[in-house]
């Protein structure tokens, strides 16, 4: 009960939420194996698997008295393909993670990156575009973005970094990291 109102429950409302969350998690199971057929094919043997843990959002102008997840934990995988003309290369990814209100958030997408190689570092960056799901936006189904992306490290592991701006009233930016681990 609500302000004098009882909420009753139909079968219809509970099949409704039922085929929503049906929808979302099918998006991103297809896009997974999508993925995964990707990274078996003969071409993708050529480039390097990296586990990704994420890890740490950090909020820039938080309002006050607003509490926000700044450990997003949680993993995926990425392929990187092999270096074009020495400076660009191709990259796909899925993942999942806690999001900034402690939802679970999924996605699957792909981009590329322009390397800067030092003797032991290198720093990439470009853009990546993907599918998303959100339980805080558009209810849990899936929507596209993109966003520029960074990368700082060696060969065996480096730093993901990526921006996300104020999309929407009630979102704050941020800066998201995620560890990349070659397997």
């Amino acid at each position: 009960m609500h302000n004098g109102h009882v909420n009753v429950v139909t079968p219809q409302t509970q099949l409704r939420e039922f085929s929503d969350k049906i929808h979302a998690g099918a998006v991103f199971l297809a896009l997974g194996f999508a993925f995964l057929s990707i990274l078996f094919s003969a071409r993708a043997n050529a480039g390097d698997m990296h586990l990704l843990v994420n890890g740490k959002a950090i909020h820039i102008n938080t309002p006050s008295g607003k509490n926000l997840n700044e450990s997003n934990w949680g993993l995926g995988i990425q392929y990187d393909g092999d270096l074009v003309n020495k400076k660009w290369f191709p990259f796909t990814t899925v993942s999942g993670f806690v999001d900034s209100n402690k939802n679970p958030s999924y996605y699957a997408g792909g981009g590329a990156l322009r390397r800067f190689q030092g003797e032991k570092l290198h720093f990439d960056v470009g853009l990546v575009g993907f599918i998303m799901t959100r339980k805080d936006f558009n209810n849990d189904k899936p929507f596209l973005g993109a966003l520029p992306a960074f990368s700082v490290g060696g060969k065996s592991f480096s730093v993901n970094m990526t921006y996300v701006p104020k999309v929407e009233p009630k979102a704050v930016p941020l800066v998201f990291f995620q560890l990349k681990i070659r397997l």
